[in-house]
This record gives structure tokens, C-alpha cells and sequence, in this order.
């Protein structure tokens, strides 16, 4: 048998299949070049599906193209854009991540997660080139589908909705506040542009709205960039402040009154030192390497979640210039390592600042020692910045699912990719003014969904698209796979056993991840 037919007469489950009874799928046919030579395409009229050629090279290699698109992304470009989806305002809670683990378990826990993100990507990549299809929702279709199309779609729609509700929830709380440190306003006043309905509104409709309405995901390359450099800002920052705030620290506890009148009256301020023995700021201004504490299972989850980026690498895969499973598994790599290093180093100088009084939110902790630090005030700016030029990356491929779902033979269209876009955003702004509480149905959601697109689906969807015929299920490849499925599903039981204990005692569990 031709190695072209023994190719296209295998499904993605490694069975024989006759391309008759799925016409749904784009179609495989042998066509025949001047020279005589038979290649394998994609019969795509619509061009909205992607084709694979699998005629080999003269090394034996059969590479992976999707014709219906010449990707012009360059590597640095993608690495910006994947790495900004991957950077959530999780960073934030790392420090307290590392005070209930301790600085080893916590480096421990923080590479295994990295690897295993690393790993789930390699999955996703290696499903793809085999089927040579470069959305998440048509690799569910090939393993299960129109259910598994469905169940990616749906999964990948509410994580990304849940995060762009998170992101903006953060601009509506955080931005009047630092505009009314920075101008000295009272809190009490009614001033417009301390209203953080008005501010959400205006940040989504000037800065997010257009960034979204980009017909293609690479041109975000360049704010992604800036987003990064912001969080690089906020880096250099909390290193610095580390050797500028003592241990134990001062407390500030000056009423707003005084705040705003710009009292210096050394009687507001308290020394922490004070409530402790001598003995006891020695241990509290101590590192820890192991923690264990009621808080230390808590933060499993928040680590497992902070590399959340798997719904946007096939769509960056798909625009890198001249791509290749290996270019764009580098280009993982990169993003991985660069998110791996600015997390620990966020949370190790977070932690040696505050030690065992780190907050789970970060900058909350610097609000204790003065909240008018002009650089944690601008620090706190860049974050929200950061945070601001991630959801256009993050909403990219909720629009794409959407579209898979309800419009999947359609090709572009303007109106459609700006009418999604639109109702998207007024949609979430609605859910952050009108129903905030809804965020704690997200964390729910999340739970559910975040496993299921790092872990369970890339996992099974190997298992059923790689050729039996290539890899047993006996083979190490698969058991790999099988083992990395329960995982996840361990990690959704663990994750909402804790968010139901969370309610039900009223803590406060940090955010994690996205």
C-alpha cells in the first residue's frame, strides 16, 4: 500500500475508515501534480478547515502545513503573546503560595507544574500534526466528535470568560483606588472618575475593545510585549522594596483623614516589632524551606492553574511564521521558562519581604506599611495595565470557539468577528457592574474547565488521534497519557473540594493562575 492511502484511510482513533460516512470533515483526495507525483489534500472549498500534505521529504520527514493561512508572526512576537496569555494576576498570590509551602516545596511544586504544562502542550501539538488541524475545538471533533467539538468549545468559553470577568473585576476595584491615592481625593466624594463602573467601561471600550477587533492574533505581539515589560516593572519593584522595608516591619495605621491632610504624626505609626519578643522577630523574619499548615493545600491548586495558556497556542501555532511542531514547541518552551522565573523570583521577594504576613494579594501588603508609596503606586498601575492587555489575547479564542460551534462551515467575516467581539465584552462588563458575585460561580467553573483544557483533554485526545497502529495503548506514549488524564482529574476533585470548603468556612482562598 502507498504510504499517501494507508495515511488517508486511517482514522484519528487508528481504525480503517471510509471517508463516505463522514462528509462533514473535509474530504481526502489524491491529487496529481505535473510531474505525476501524488499528494494528499484537504478538499476545503469553504477554506475554513485547515489541510495537511504528508507527502515526505527526502529526510523521511512529513511535514505539517495548513494551507488555508501563511502565518507572518515572527518567534519573538509569538513568545510575547503566549507568555502574556499565560501571566494572570495570580502572580500576585504566589508570594502567599510560598509562605504556606515554604521556598523549597514551593520551588518543587512550581517545576512540576511547569513540566507538565510543558508536556500537555507537547500533546496538543503532536495531535495536531497528525490530523494537521490547528483549532482545540476540531481536535474534539476528530477524537470524539461533535460532542468533543462541544465539550472544548464549552470549556474553553467559560475559562476565558471567567478570567476576562476576573481581569476586569480587578480594573473596577483597583483603578479608582489608585487614582484617588495619586490625586489625594477623598473616598467619600462622587467624583466620576472614581467610580469604577464608569472607569471598566471606558477602559474596555478605548483600549480592550479595539485590540480586540485585530483580524489576526500575532498583531498583538507588541502590547503583549509592553504587558510583559510591565510585570518585568513589578519585579524590579517588590526586589527593590525588599531591601528597603525592614523586618519586622512598620505599620502604617493613619486614618484616611490624616492621609489626605498629609499628617506626619509619628504616634499613627505602628511598630510591628512591638507585639513580638525579641526571640520571636528572629523566627518570624526567618525563611522557611518546608511548610506545612491548613493553608499549604490550598495553594495545589493555585499553582496547578498558573500556566494556563493551552486555548491559545494552536491559534499562535497557526500564524507563526514558518511553522513546525518543533519551532512552536521552542516557542512553548521559551514562554514557559520566561513565566517559570518571573513567578518564583515575584514570589520569593514577596515572601523575604513580608515573611509569614505576606497577604494573598501582594501590593495589599505594601498598603500596610504606607499606601501613598508613589512606586508601589505605580507598580500597581503597571499591573493593572498588564492586566488590561491580556484580555484581547484571552478573548481570541473564546471568539474562535464560538464560531467553531455556531458558525463552523462560515468563513471570515467582518461582521461577525466584530459583532462577537462586541457582545462579549458588553456582556462581561455586565457581569462585573451588575452581578460580581457571579465571580464565585466562575471559580467553580474554572475549576472544571482549567483541568480539562491543561490536563484531561490534550491527554485523551491523544489517545484517540494518534494511530493505534503507530502507538499501542500498551506503549509508554499512551500509559504517559493516561496517567496525565487522571492527574487532571485529580486536580478538579481537589480544586472543588476546596472551593465548596472555602464557602462553607468563609476564608479567602487566593487567586491562582488566571
Amino acid at each position: 500500500m502507498e504510504p499517501a492511502e494507508s495515511e488517508m484511510n486511517i482514522l484519528s482513533n487508528g481504525k480503517p475508515h471510509d471517508l463516505g460516512d463522514d462528509m462533514s470533515a473535509p474530504m481526502k483526495t489524491l491529487a496529481e501534480d505535473q510531474n505525476g507525483t501524488k499528494t494528499l489534500r484537504f478538499d476545503d472549498p469553504e477554506g475554513a478547515l485547515e489541510s495537511e500534505q504528508f507527502l515526505p521529504r527526502p529526510d523521511g520527514k512529513k511535514p505539517t502545513r495548513f494551507t488555508d493561512f501563511e502565518g507572518k508572526t515572527s518567534f519573538g512576537m509569538s513568545v510575547f503573546n503566549l507568555g502574556n496569555a499565560i501571566m494572570g494576576s495570580g502572580i500576585l498570590g504566589l508570594a502567599y503560595a510560598m509562605a504556606n509551602t515554604g521556598i523549597l516545596l514551593f520551588l518543587f511544586l512550581l517545576t512540576a507544574v511547569a513540566a507538565l504544562s510543558s508536556y500537555s502542550i507537547h500533546l496538543l501539538l503532536k495531535c495536531s500534526g497528525i490530523v494537521g488541524i490547528r483549532s482545540y475545538e476540531q481536535l474534539g471533533y476528530r477524537a470524539f466528535g461533535t460532542p468533543g467539538k462541544m465539550a472544548a468549545g464549552i470549556a474553553i468559553t467559560l475559562q476565558n470568560i471567567g478570567a476576562m470577568s476576573s481581569y476586569l473585576y480587578i480594573v473596577k476595584s483597583e483603578l479608582p483606588l489608585v487614582i484617588q491615592a495619586f490625586l489625594k481625593a477623598d473616598p467619600n466624594s462622587d467624583l466620576w472618575y472614581l467610580n469604577g463602573n464608569y472607569l471598566v467601561i471606558m477602559v474596555s471600550a478605548s483600549i480592550i475593545l479595539p485590540l480586540a477587533l485585530m483580524k489576526q492574533l500575532g498583531y498583538l505581539g507588541y502590547t503583549s510585549g509592553f504587558s510583559l515589560s510591565c510585570m518585568v516593572f513589578f519585579l524590579s519593584a517588590i526586589t527593590y522594596k525588599k531591601f528597603q522595608i525592614p523586618c519586622p516591619f512598620e505599620e502604617f495605621t493613619a486614618n484616611t483623614t490624616h492621609a489626605h491632610l498629609g499628617l506626619n504624626d509619628s504616634s499613627l505609626i505602628h511598630d510591628y516589632s512591638n507585639n513580638l519578643p525579641h526571640e520571636d522577630n528572629d523566627l518570624h523574619c526567618t525563611p522557611r524551606m518546608f511548610t506545612i499548615n491548613s493553608q499549604t493545600a490550598y495553594t495545589i491548586p493555585i499553582l496547578a492553574f498558573a500556566f494556563v495558556c493551552h486555548p491559545e497556542v494552536l491559534p499562535i501555532y497557526t500564524e507563526l511564521r514558518n511553522p513546525s511542531k518543533k519551532k512552536m514547541q521552542k516557542v512553548s518552551n521559551v514562554s514557559i521558562l520566561v513565566m517559570y522565573s518571573m513567578y518564583f523570583l515575584a514570589a520569593l521577594f514577596g515572601y523575604l519581604t513580608f515573611y509569614g504576613n505576606v497577604e494573598p494579594e501582594l501590593l495589599h501588603t505594601y498598603n500596610r506599611i504606607d499606601p501613598y508609596d508613589i512606586l508601589i503606586l505605580c507598580v500597581r498601575v503597571a499591573v493593572l495595565t498588564a492586566v488590561t492587555l491580556t484580555v484581547p489575547i484571552v478573548l481570541f479564542p473564546v471568539r474562535r470557539a464560538i464560531q467553531e460551534m455556531v458558525f463552523p462551515s462560515k468563513s471570515f467575516n467582518w461582521l461577525r468577528h466584530i459583532g462577537i467581539a462586541f457582545i462579549l465584552l458588553t456582556l462581561i462588563n455586565m457581569l462585573v457592574i451588575f452581578a460580581p458575585n457571579i465571580l464565585g460561580i466562575f471559580g467553580i467553573i474554572g475549576a472544571t474547565s482549567a483541568p480539562c483544557l491543561i490536563f484531561i483533554f490534550p491527554a485523551v485526545f491523544y489517545i484517540r488521534i494518534v494511530p493505534r497502529e503507530n502507538e499501542p495503548m500498551t506503549s509508554t506514549s499512551k500509559i504517559l497519557a493516561v496517567c496525565f488524564a487522571a492527574l487532571g482529574v485529580s486536580f478538579m476533585v481537589m480544586s472543588l473540594s476546596f472551593i465548596l470548603i472555602d464557602w462553607t468556612s468563609g476564608n479567602s482562598l487566593a487567586a491562582g493562575g488566571h
